[in-house]
């Protein structure tokens, strides 16, 4: 029997709740890997980045451990609770762009007029090699791991579970989630070759980025079994029953993962050994 009143799937679900890293999600992860792989004279003039608000309070802590400044390029649609957090870790915000490409495109423009160190959210090995390490910690904890869905914003998470996965344990199938309002790698899948969106309209600013990078596509191309979408009303909806079942805060991406279930465009059979990331914290499921 289900210890939950309302179970979304007959699976049995693991959730891997990244929402309790330090900064409230697993962006801490590649960007303090990424710090790590620099010498100090490398970021002696600050860190810039671009961010839909989970990966820049990331580098906003890595720039704290290292003693340098940092600015953080942000979206419109950004939060603006994240763009406080941001603040209270000390980083300067600058909103920029209706999305994410646009907000980059200020960000490399501070990096080469400050000779900043630049922290790609995305296609950056260090990265996407910190972001794998979900998948170390995954497997140790449910050995017989069948399936694991993913949030996909620009595929760096992705990309770098997906390589571990496969390299140990063959067998597990990884499906990726997108919003409706942002099908990035879905459209690149389907094409063949990464594209560019004409047109953004997701409102969720971690997940809402018009075009990949190449070499995250081949990664996603090679190793991810299927990439689905659900709606933003969805992700809220699977945000709100993550809070009122488990008592756990989750941003709409963090919620992804449960509104493939919810929404049926994911259907387990029963008894299914699924792990499902919980990606980022935020208050969107506690009000409605």
């Amino acid at each position: 029997m289900s210890a939950l009143a309302e179970p979304v799937t007959g699976a049995r679900l693991t959730l891997k709740l990244e929402n309790l890293q330090v900064t409230g999600s697993f962006k801490a992860r590649g960007a303090t890997n990424k710090l790590l792989s620099l010498p100090p004279e490398a970021i002696s003039r600050g860190i810039v980045t671009a961010s839909g608000g989970n990966h820049g309070l990331a580098v906003a802590r890595a720039a704290r451990m290292a003693g340098v400044p940092a600015t953080v390029f942000v979206t419109e649609n950004a939060t603006e609770e994240k763009r406080e957090k941001l603040r209270r870790w000390g980083a300067r915000v600058e909103v920029l762009g209706a999305v994410w490409h646009e907000a980059n495109a200020g960000a490399l423009a501070q990096a080469t007029a400050t000779g900043a160190a630049y922290f790609h959210p995305f296609a950056d090995p260090q990265v996407v090699a910190g972001q794998g390490s979900v998948a170390l910690e995954l497997l140790e904890a449910v050995p017989d791991l069948e399936l694991v869905l993913v949030a996909i914003g620009g595929g760096g998470l992705i990309s770098g579970m997906a390589v571990v996965l496969k390299a140990l344990k063959p067998s597990v199938r990884i499906i990726g989630i997108e919003p409706t309002g942002s099908p990035t790698l879905k459209a690149s899948l389907d094409a063949g070759h990464v594209v560019h969106l004409d047109r953004v309209t997701s409102r969720v600013a971690t997940m809402s980025c018009a075009e990949t990078d190449a070499a995250v596509f081949a990664l996603i191309r090679d190793h991810v079994d299927d990439v689905v979408l659900v709606s933003d009303e969805q992700m809220q909806s699977a945000a709100h029953w993550l809070w009122f079942e488990l008592g756990i805060a989750a941003d709409l991406s963090g919620a992804a993962a449960i509104a493939a279930l919810q929404s049926g465009v994911v259907v387990l059979p029963e008894g299914t050994r699924c792990g499902a990331l919980v990606c980022g914290a935020g208050p969107e499921g506690i009000v409605r």
